[in-house]
Parts: structure tokens; sequence; C-alpha cells
């Protein structure tokens, strides 16, 4: 029988080692110094039983890794391809943490235990066939982890997301799609009106296809030549080279992947910021609710929600990520999950977040003040910043009907009502 493992690093530090069994079982042990620390890092909040010790699960999974090691992995065709590097099943989880776990998102590495102590698992670049590298002036693919997570290849939005380092740091690269016209301009604008209304965004710009170095040109088929990438600095790394943990609230609740929709709510993610986190956590959570429910994002599951430990044991709610208007490229009536007991946009009132408060056991205030908030600010940005921005009609239509719809909203802009009244009531006689 052969036994495989890798060494569980966070921080530096081996807490673990996740075993391969014969028969495809996996099975994860931790250090006992780890467990005994009064002083540990966090793995993860679904690691920790209600007085913050380590619940330590002798159970083995078999193909899959326990939850959140699953999670680490990408979805749809980039997992597909990283199985045709590794040579192995797809649905096999071990030997892909395996080929990318150097460089996974958070602080978390997972090392083969034959490797070097002093020596990371090598990340695997592009093979033979692959768009050549260019200088240090361009972002160049590498087989990294966070953005492999971030990217979870929304199949239906179009488009791939790839790692690529450069441009003096480490950055998540969004190809252009040839199915789904305007992406990376659609979540630029979205994302920069975020940060214009008080919702916290990592760096991000437009980068020209030519300026992308090295993507294998298996995965790079639906990019468009001549169009642009969309391109977000990593908020999990620093210069140069450091790590801060993350974790995705998939794993937080230890869902798999494919459960991201399913079984939890906003009511469970806000329960956990409330509990775990500080003021400036459910602040930013509802803002990001309801400037999501007014641009249109229907996709905001729970692998789009992260928690970040800049101090390495205190979680925070992450930069905001993956915001952009989905209904614009897929019609969609309907929230990812349910809030204050509503799903449907039009079901979306103020009383669905006093419900979510009273689900947190906040005062309904901590919700309604930041919501109420960040609507008045965005309609100014909507009708004065929006403009200098690439929106494309079909997003402008969006949102437009998204104001109108949401009931939280309270209807559209002032100046959006005057114009409909003359839409409505046609051209002036004479």
């Amino acid at each position: 029988m052969t036994t495989e493992a890798l060494s569980i690093r966070l921080g530096g530090d081996v807490i673990g080692t996740l075993v391969s069994l014969a028969g495809d079982r996996i099975v994860l042990v931790f250090e006992p110094a780890f467990v005994e620390s009064a002083d540990r890092p966090t793995l993860s909040l679904s690691f920790l039983d209600g007085s913050g010790g380590v619940v330590e699960d002798p159970r083995s999974t078999t193909r899959r890794a326990p939850p959140y090691f699953a999670n680490l992995l990408p979805e749809g065709r980039l997992r597909t391809y990283l199985a045709r590097l590794a040579g192995v099943n797809e649905t096999r989880d071990y030997p892909l943490l395996r080929l990318v776990g150097g460089d996974l998102p958070g602080a978390v590495e997972l090392v083969p235990e034959e490797a070097p102590s002093d020596t990371e698992a090598p990340a695997r670049g592009p093979r033979a066939g692959s768009r050549a590298y260019g200088d240090d002036s361009v972002l160049k693919f590498s087989l990294a982890g966070v953005q492999l997570k971030f990217s979870a290849i929304e199949e239906a939005r179009g488009g791939l997301a790839v790692p690529a380092h450069g441009i003096g740091g480490d950055w998540i690269v969004k190809l252009p799609s040839a199915t789904y016209v305007g992406v990376p301009e659609n979540e630029l604008s979205v994302m920069t009106m975020a940060s214009m209304v008080g919702i916290e965004t990592p760096e991000l710009r437009l980068v020209p296809m030519s300026e992308i170095r090295g993507i294998p040109d298996d995965i790079a088929d639906d990019a468009i030549t001549g169009a642009n990438a969309l391109a977000i600095r990593r908020f999990d790394r620093t210069t140069p080279g450091g790590r801060i943990h993350t974790e995705d609230f998939a794993q937080v609740f230890g869902a798999y992947p494919e459960r991201k929709y399913t079984r939890y709510g906003y009511g469970d993610v806000g329960r956990v910021l409330a509990a775990f986190s500080n003021r400036e956590a459910v602040d930013q959570f509802a803002r990001r609710l309801i400037y999501n429910a007014m641009v249109g994002n229907a996709d905001m599951h729970l692998k789009n929600w992260s928690l970040i430990y800049r101090d390495g044991r205190t979680p925070e709610l992450s930069p905001a990520y993956d915001l952009l208007s989905t209904v614009a490229h897929l019609s969609d009536d309907t929230m990812a999950l349910r809030l204050g007991g509503a799903k449907r946009w039009d079901e979306l009132t103020l009383d669905a977040f006093t419900r979510l408060a009273d689900r947190m056991g906040v005062d309904s205030n901590a919700l309604l003040g930041p919501v109420a908030e960040t609507v008045e600010r965005f309609r100014d940005v909507w009708l004065t910043e929006a403009p200098n921005l690439p929106v494309s009609r079909r997003v402008r239509e969006v949102v437009n009907g998204q104001l109108a719809t949401v009931p939280a909203v309270g209807g559209p802009p002032p100046k959006l009502r005057m114009r409909r009244r003359r839409e409505a009531s046609g051209p002036p006689d004479g």
C-alpha cells in the first residue's frame, strides 16, 4: 500500500498533515502542538469548537478532500486543465492539491513531505506550446492558487480567470469572452463604483490582452484578440512575498463547492460576522448586500464572500471581489442566497433587512443605516460618475431596472424618474 502525505503549513509553520491512503482515502491529522497551543493561528472557523479549541475529526474522505481543502481548488474548465496537467481524473482532489499546494489562497501551503523543509512545493508554470513569456513589464501566467480559487470559472458568465505575476505584484487576471462581450468592463465599472460608495475593494485595472504572456493555449480559447482583460491585485499577498490568510464562506461552513448556493443564506453569513468579527464587517456586509441588489449581481454565493486574517487569528470581512452586473449577461430575478426571507429582487424590502438583523443578533440600525447611506451615495455616483466609466448600454438598462424594482432602494434617482415621466407622456403636441 502506497501512502503519501502533504504537510499543512500555515504562516510557514507545520500544523498538520493531509494523508493519501489506498482507495483514494484522504485523512486530515493536526499536529499536537497546534491543537494544544493557546495562541495558535486560525486555519478556518470550521475547525474550531464552541470554546475555541481545535475540532479533531478522525473521519476520512474518499476522492474528495475535506471541504476546507476541496474549496482551495478551482471549478470548471480550469480544474479540467489542472487534471490534464497532473494526468489524473479531475474528480480526485489529492493530486490536484499536490500540484498547486505551493501557492494556495491565504497563508496555507500543502508541501509534499519528501520535499526539503526549507523549500516550497513548486508552482507549475505554462507548458510547452503556451504563449511565450514577455519581459517584467507584462503580466505573466503562473499556475498559482488564490486566483484559481477566486476564478471558480463561472462558466455561465463567460471568460476565464487565470493567475499572473508582474507589474509590481501578484494578480488575478480575468480573460474576456467571445460569448459574453464586455464582462471585464462590466466588472471594472461595478467594482470602481463600489469603492465610491464605501465598499472596500482591491486595486484593479483593464489590461490589453497583448500585455499578458504565458497563457496556455488550451485554456485561452475564449480570449478575444484585441480585447481587454481585467487584472485585480491579490489582497492575500504583501510585497515582497508575504502571505495573509483568508478563507471563503464555503470553507467557514464546511460546505463543498457545489453547495455554495444551497442550505445557507445571508443570515448565516451575517451571524458569523456578528459573532466573530467586528462592527466594520457588519457595516460592510450591509453595504455590499444592497449594492449588489442595485447593480443586479445575482451571483453572491458562499464562495464570493471571504474572511481575511490580517493578524493571523482575528477574522475580518475581506475586500469585495467578483462584483459585477450578472443580470446584464444572464437575466435573473433572484438573489444567490436568501436574505431575511426574501429571494427575489422585488421582495427585498427594508423589513427584510430588519429580519436579517434579528437573525444576526444585531440592532436593525446596524444594517439599515449603511443600507440607506449606500443607496444615497449610489444615486449620486450613478448619475455623475458612471458616465466616465466603460458602462455598457445593457448594464445601464439593468441598473436602472434594479433601482426601480428593489423596494429597499425606494425607486430610481429623481432625474431618472423625470426622464421616465417624459418618455411615458410621449412627445409634446405641436
